[in-house]
């Protein structure tokens, strides 16, 4: 039966979308150190692996590409939410909250609607 997997799938799914969230905004952001706050070149190493591994992650996902790409986008924008309020220490606004539920309810019809098989 598939109902019985639907909560593991589910969080799996969204773990890994988290994961690969991360390693994005990390590959993005260590470059932007030394690009706007002076820090050393080296950083362009780190960051060029967290990209690779990103690109990995969303090759794990057995949906098709599109929808993966579609559908990750939601948690992206909730992860640079949390990225804004725990790294940069900006506190989210009535207004982020509210555009990351709309981006993760428009992930969950992405990735969990049910399809022909």
């Amino acid at each position: 039966m598939i109902l019985p997997d639907l909560p593991v799938n589910v969080l799996r799914t969204l773990g890994l979308f988290v994961i690969t969230a991360v390693a994005e905004i990390v590959g993005c952001y260590l470059p932007y150190l030394w690009l706007r706050e002076g820090k050393t070149i080296w950083l362009l190493l780190p960051g060029a692996l967290s990209l690779a591994a990103f690109a990995w992650l969303l090759s794990l996902h057995p949906t098709a590409a599109g929808r993966v790409y579609a559908a990750y986008g939601g948690v992206y924008i909730f992860v640079a939410i949390m990225w804004l309020w725990w790294v940069d220490g900006v506190k989210p606004t009535l207004w982020d909250i509210l555009g990351v539920s709309v981006a993760l309810v428009g992930m969950a019809i992405i990735m969990f609607a049910p399809r022909p098989a």
